[in-house]
């Protein structure tokens, strides 16, 4: 329209915030949730499996499929609304359906997914929920009223409550798994309460539930990842000791300590990604208790407080451990470079060592040249002057001079030109 062409990804990403809407939701009713995940890789999993899972569920129902690689999915399947919506290590199916069964979370919504096609789930059962919304009249919404709905729901030591969305509704969960395998939340709505805001609470209340499991699967990773540090830490204590006292061999120490420092590396690489979405995964739970705006109940716990207490303790868990493998590979690279200082320091000493003997070599051999070429002196006069009394003889016999008294004269001009003669090719050789 303005003469400019888009971006090729302008209106997929303009899409993608407005792709997974909160559901609409009229009290009563109820919805039955599941997470499934893989149990190894799921980051890196075959994400068509999951697209191939859903469109075997809609079959069953003769209902529409989804876009091809679509990462959510709205429609209806019988009487009941689904929701599907695919992240980066699970897939959630969330029921929607008029009504609250009788009694309460008696799961009687678990007939919707059949057992044959769960047992197919590419994935592992990460968490799954049931939720009940009720419609609370308004002579019934003191706290005492409110509270005693809760009673025969929920494990009152792990009961958390709190009025929300500026008491519009009231919330309730134990984050317990009750006989059937599910965790249980119950929502309590005023009669005016709007469809698009009693859906937002459902759904912020699943992921809640959701990211607060994805979360606890860091903490077995951190413990493993403690125990092997706290090993870890106890040998490199011994070895930075040892440097200390001198003892030991300097190559061998060394040695250990490069291994030391990959085996650190290796569990710090192994454990980055669990580390990393454990932290995201614990600011979208917390992001979600705080857009709730709670309000205490009858002197019951809060959501945030719950978290406060079950949740947080095991999330700072994982931060320390995560903080004491950096700490710990800092160490061991700290001690690797005192040490290799140390050794490259012995290594200069020695080759100082071996210079200083080399020069010595080299000024005896300096002095041994001297007096070899002080010895070729003589020897190369002795030659030269046997060679100028033989050529000087027949020159003195006609002057009256003997051939001894030749030699004699010949001897100290021979050898001064002799020594000149090596003094010039020395001192060429050296410029």
């Amino acid at each position: 329209m303005i003469g400019l062409q888009d971006h090729p990804q302008r209106y997929a990403l303009a899409n993608e915030l407005h792709a997974r809407p909160f559901p609409e939701l009229r009290a009563p009713c109820r919805a039955v949730y599941l997470a499934i995940k893989p149990e190894r890789d799921a980051a890196s999993r075959d994400r068509n499996r999951d697209l191939a899972h859903l469109i075997s569920l809609l079959d069953r129902h003769g209902a529409p499929h989804p876009a091809p690689g679509a990462d959510h999915y709205y429609g209806t399947v019988g009487r009941v609304a689904l929701k599907w919506e695919r992240h980066t290590e699970f897939v959630t199916y969330t029921m929607f359906t008029d009504g609250v069964a009788d009694p309460p979370f008696s799961g009687q919504m678990e007939e919707i997914f059949p057992r044959d096609w769960l047992a197919e789930a590419p994935g592992r059962l990460l968490t799954s929920a049931l939720v009940r919304v009720e419609t609370v009249p308004e002579e019934e919404a003191d706290d005492a009223a409110l509270a005693r709905h809760f009673d025969g729901w929920f494990v009152r030591e792990s009961l958390a409550v709190s009025r929300v969305i500026d008491d519009q509704a009231v919330i309730a969960g134990d984050f317990r798994i009750d006989a059937n395998g599910h965790t249980r939340f119950a929502v309590l709505a005023r009669p005016e309460m709007g469809p698009r805001r009693l859906g937002r609470i459902v759904q912020r209340l699943l992921e809640i539930e959701t990211y607060k499991s994805s979360a606890m699967l860091t903490l077995p990773v951190a413990r493993q990842v403690a125990v092997r540090a706290a090993q870890i830490d106890a040998e490199l204590s011994g070895l930075v000791g040892a440097m200390a006292r001198g003892e030991g061999d300097e190559a061998a120490t060394l040695d250990r300590l490069l291994a030391m420092t990959a085996e650190i590396e290796a569990l710090s690489t192994g454990s980055a990604f669990r580390f990393g979405a454990a932290e995201a995964y614990e600011a979208i739970v917390n992001q979600r208790i705080e857009v709730l705006r709670e309000e205490r109940l009858a002197g019951r716990q809060t959501f945030g407080e719950f978290m406060t207490r079950r949740f947080d303790p095991a999330m700072r868990t994982c931060r320390s451990a995560k903080k004491r493998m950096d700490e710990l590979s800092l160490r061991a690279a700290r001690a690797a470079d005192m040490l290799r200082t140390r050794v490259d320091v012995a290594v200069a000493a020695q080759n100082r060592s071996l210079l200083e003997s080399m020069d010595r070599r080299a000024a005896l051999q300096l002095r041994l040249q001297e007096t070899v070429e002080g010895l070729s002196v003589v020897a190369i006069s002795y030659y030269a002057v046997s060679l100028a009394g033989y050529l000087l003889a027949p020159l003195g016999h006609l002057a009256g001079i003997d051939k001894s008294t030749v030699i004699a004269i010949a001897t100290l001009p021979v050898i001064y030109v002799v020594w000149r003669m090596v003094k010039r090719i020395r001192a060429h050789l050296g410029h």
